[in-house]
């Protein structure tokens, strides 16, 4: 069952016409107030609602100024019993029992597009552990280096930045993706260096072959369209909570891997594949983005529309 749960602390001025407009939608339950329960003169109120529902009651709490004379929490309900809950449920459209929640999916990216000295520490403990993967030809610890990257969150705040334009956004996710790569090719070119002057370096690698640092520095068709792809499913998951999918994403996209191949082929003095990591690392972010903004829109105005048509056909 999909439920959102609201919590409002407002003042005693508002609760009345809150509480009515509440009681008139037939997809509020357990509606609860508290009489000035957190200060003289605020009362609390408690609701759970369809999650098909939560962006209409949503905004109109907002157009009554719950939002700036007091607050709104919100949060998923994990599990509720309840058949006349069932009931509501089973009755309702499609559209309006899984449209997501897009003031909780904006506030999801703008509270991981922040960029404390983890964000930097990760960047670049991923470009080392992908260098490790490039100079072994071991494709697990590509995937490992995927994962640890935290440049998605960059990736979807820039995206987000650009559907609402905010140019702060914007500018502080690229910022963040400047100097984080930056850094991770700096720290990766240094130990890439001393493992070529230690020759710690695989034997295959040294007699050139290397079939991953291949397959990362030769951006072509295949790259652009995995990266379309995996741009795709990383922002329909963000909207409908799927992790295991964004998980998908993290492992799918060559943005870590070619900022480590960029930093290997410095030291090895492979200037050609340095050049293409290079090219693969922009284009990868660059259609993530793009992908990402497209996907925004059109998946909201897609929900939006179904929602629409759903409620007309009640």
């Amino acid at each position: 069952m999909d439920l959102i749960h609201f919590r409002m602390v407002m003042p005693s001025a508002l609760t009345e016409e809150a509480v009515a407009l509440l009681a008139s939608h037939d997809r509020v339950l357990n509606l609860v107030v508290l009489r000035e329960a957190h200060l003289p003169g605020g009362d609390a109120v408690e609701c759970d609602v369809l999650k098909g529902a939560a962006n209409g009651v949503l905004g109109d709490l907002r157009e009554l100024g719950v939002d700036r004379t007091g607050s709104i929490a919100v949060a998923d309900v994990d599990m509720m019993f309840s058949q006349s809950a069932e009931r509501i449920e089973v009755a309702q459209p499609s559209p309006l029992v899984h449209t997501p929640l897009w003031a909780a999916v904006e506030a999801h990216i703008r509270a991981a597009g922040t960029y404390p000295p983890s964000f930097y520490l990760f960047l670049v403990i991923a470009g080392l552990i992908g260098s490790v993967g490039i100079m072994t030809n071991s494709q697990i610890l590509i995937v490992a280096a995927m994962v640890v990257g935290p440049e998605y969150n960059a990736i979807t705040s820039i995206a987000l930045g650009l559907d609402r334009r905010s140019r702060r956004r914007v500018r502080e996710g690229a910022r963040a993706l400047a100097v984080g790569f930056a850094l991770a090719i700096a720290a990766t070119l240094g130990f890439a260096a001393l493992a070529r002057a230690a020759g710690l370096q695989s034997t295959a690698f040294d007699l050139g072959l290397r079939p991953v640092s291949h397959l990362i520095d030769t951006p072509n068709f295949f790259s652009v369209a995995v990266a379309v792809l995996a741009g795709i499913v990383g922002i329909v998951s963000l909207t409908e909570a799927r992790a295991s999918a964004l998980l998908g994403v993290f492992i799918s996209v060559t943005t870590i891997p070619a900022a480590s191949d960029i930093a290997v082929s410095l030291a090895f003095a492979d200037w050609h594949e340095a050049r293409g990591s290079l090219v693969q690392l922009l284009l990868n972010v660059a259609v993530l983005v793009i992908v990402g903004v497209l996907t925004l829109r059109v998946q909201r105005r897609l929900w939006h529309r179904a929602a629409r048509r759903a409620g007309a056909q009640r």
